[in-house]
Parts: C-alpha cells; structure tokens; sequence
C-alpha cells in the first residue's frame, strides 16, 4: 500500500472514530461535517474524499456498532440441544440485547433512526451486516421449532425481533416511559418465554 493510500485510510478511520464519539454524546443530530473536519484536521470538503456522503459515514459508524452488538449476542449462552435450551439461548440473547442498546443507547438508536438521503440505496455490504444480526435468533428456533420450513423461521426470526426490539425502544425512552432496568428485563424474558411456550406448543 502506497503511503499516500496508508495516509489516507489513517484519516478515513480517524474520521469514522470522530464520527462515533459525535454520535454516541448527542446523536445523530450531533454530527456536523465542519465540526468532524475541524477535529480530525482536514478541510471540509476533504471529508468528502474519505467517504462519499454523509449517509456512508453513518453507515460507517453503524457498522462498529454491528461489529460490538454482535460479538455482545455471540458472548450470550446458546446452548440449544433441546426446546428448553432453546428458549434459554433466545431469552439470554434478547437481555444482552436490551443491556447492549442501554449501555450504547445514542450509537444503537442511530441503527434504526437513521435515514438514507432520498433516492439512495443502503449499499450490500450494510445489509449483510444487518442481516447477520439474525442468526442468533434463528439458530435456537431451529432446535425450538424443527418442523417449521427456513422461510417461516426466517419470518419468526424477524417477528421475535421486532416485539423484543419494540418493548427495548420504548422502555428505555426517557420522553415517554423509561422502565427501571430490572423491570424492563423482567418484561422482555416473559415475552420471550410466553412466545417460546406458544411455538414449541405448535402454537
């Protein structure tokens, strides 16, 4: 690699770290390109040389957050050699997510607040990332809920998500009705359990 290209990558991640730490105190509303420019020493305009927008550096910074969250998941325990297993592995993933959204609150509610430029596309290599984040709720419903095809595990995936992911977002809004931590905890392993329950009932 050139030293012109080395140069260039060092600058590129300072820009990305500047970015994260913009994020992670104030949000994405935080995140200023003169301010980044200012800090990491560059021009404006020469911000624009290291990624291509603004939305990529979002991006950018979403997938450090990805690349935490998920080894956050993978350290959960997820043994899955019968149904009981299986739910412990589901419920011990869903608490270390509510734990990882509490403790990177800013950066993982970039994840899903943040919207593309109109006409833009999220580029391939974003959605594998995201896309990812699933398998640690797929792989137990294959022990929890072996008869069913990949395609409806797939969909039970998504919808076990999106309720977890639901009572996360709200308990831990602050504007409306942040829930203590134990209680939220509490609520969020007796929705997974009851769902568990259902599915393994055939329900």
């Amino acid at each position: 690699m050139s030293t012109t290209a080395a140069r260039r990558d060092r600058q590129r991640e300072q820009l990305i770290e500047a970015a994260e730490r913009a994020i992670a105190e104030k949000g994405l509303t935080g995140l200023k390109a003169r301010e980044l420019a200012l800090e990491i020493g560059c021009s404006l305009g020469a911000i624009y040389n290291l990624v291509a927008d603004m939305d990529e550096l979002v991006l950018r910074v979403g997938s450090r957050t990805l690349a935490r969250l998920d080894a956050t998941l993978s350290a959960a325990p997820k043994p899955a050699s019968s149904q009981a297993e299986a739910t412990e592995a589901l419920v011990a993933v869903a608490l270390a997510y509510s734990a990882f959204a509490r403790d990177n609150l800013q950066l993982w509610r970039v994840l899903f607040e943040h919207r593309m430029a109109e006409g833009a596309v999220v580029p391939d290599w974003a959605v594998s990332e995201q896309m990812t984040m699933f398998r640690h709720i797929l792989e137990p419903l294959v022990t929890l809920v072996p008869e069913h095809s990949e395609e409806d595990r797939n969909l039970l995936g998504r919808t076990l998500f999106s309720a977890v992911h639901g009572v996360v977002a709200i308990g831990l809004e602050e504007k409306l009705i942040a829930v203590p931590r134990r209680e939220l905890d509490r609520q969020i392993e007796g929705l997974v359990r009851l769902a568990c329950r259902g599915l393994a009932a055939g329900g």
